[in-house]
């Protein structure tokens, strides 16, 4: 369902944008690149936006958080686009002050291809991580069938999928990982790129979920949208407060409840494991980058404008597409933000 409207959705943009060409003289092209996590909302976001403002066309690169952070700081685009936040090291390395302007909120699924498997398979957070450690290597394993009792797993190995790009989804997953286990926090740890143990690689959370669908025994990790659109069973997790949960909006948005009443001024801030019975364990942001100082006067006047309408009217598209919308604090504390960007 998802792949059809991402298609719809990009033959409408090419259309809308067409058609203003020949309507109104000048063009503003704004150019973006980066996180796949949230691509499907953002192309439902620039396909509507080119009816309210038909003047301004969204070339947006769909090619991993590492990707969009070298682009903005380079200055190769007028927007980047990222799960993880910057470090220090990285804003520094910036030739001017970068804001990270959250947009909405997101859940990585533990995802898997077991014939014969139901969906919702239970799953330790510290078995999540041995098993990408590679120390659980056969799916009756007894540490996974003591949580799926009844449920009838093959004695075959366990193949491990991961992102080969620089990812915010694999920063989001390494941190809820170093969290829950010792080993991966001393051997591994976390970022946009690491050092895998075991597995093999996919380009993008469309490349991982392509691989895990044709693999057989296969298990991976994709941001909820994708898992869908592929039709791909996901993990229920046991979190932080021991109480089993499945991935969903609710889910999200609770994961987000305590952490956002603690909101740093700048939006660096993790929703990993966080507490409460309902609170979904692998959760976070994602963040447009933009500089405060813009080069060019024209696009920084259009970018805000965009800006200001994704988080008064584009919020309520994030929902149907599985992305959970900013908590009403979060949303008054950007609308504040974005007034700073010139």
């Amino acid at each position: 369902m998802l792949k059809a409207l991402r298609k719809s959705l990009a033959i409408l943009a090419t259309l809308a944008v067409t058609a203003a060409a020949g309507q109104a003289g000048a063009e503003t092209l704004i150019n973006g690149a980066g996180a796949t996590f949230p691509y499907p909302l953002y192309s439902k976001w620039f396909s509507e936006y080119a009816k309210i403002d038909p003047s301004v066309k969204f070339n947006y690169q769909s090619i991993g958080s590492g990707g969009g952070i070298k682009q903005i700081t380079a200055q190769t685009v007028d927007f980047g686009a990222s799960d993880k936040f910057l470090s220090d090291a990285e804003l520094k390395a910036a030739p001017g002050k970068l804001l990270h302007i959250p947009t909405v909120m997101g859940a990585v699924v533990v995802t898997y291809n077991l014939p014969g498997a139901p969906k919702g398979l239970k799953l330790k957070a510290e078995d999540v991580a041995d098993i990408f450690l590679g120390k659980i290597s056969k799916w009756n394993d007894p540490r996974i069938a003591d949580d799926n009792p009844g449920v009838k797993l093959p004695n075959s190995p366990i193949i491990v999928v991961h992102r080969s790009d620089g990812s915010g989804t694999t920063s989001i997953f390494t941190d809820f990982l170093s969290g829950v286990n010792q080993e991966w926090a001393k051997k591994v740890g976390k970022g946009a790129s690491v050092k895998w143990p075991i597995g093999l690689g996919g380009k993008g959370n469309e490349g991982v979920a392509g691989q895990i669908k044709t693999t057989a025994n296969s298990i991976g990790y994709v941001e909820l949208a994708y898992a869908f659109e592929n039709k791909l069973p996901y993990a229920t997790l046991k979190n932080k407060s021991g109480s089993w949960v499945v991935p969903s909006i609710q889910t999200t948005s609770a994961a987000a409840a305590a952490a956002v009443k603690h909101m740093p001024a700048d939006y660096r801030i993790s929703l990993v494991n966080q507490p409460g019975k309902d609170a979904y364990p692998i959760v976070g942001f994602t963040w447009l980058l933009v500089y405060e100082k813009q080069k060019d006067a024209v696009k920084g006047k259009k970018l805000v404008e965009f800006l200001n309408w994704s988080l008064r009217n584009g919020q309520k598209m994030a929902a149907p597409l599985l992305y959970a919308p900013l908590p009403e604090n979060v949303k008054k504390m950007v609308e504040k933000t974005i007034k700073t960007v010139k």
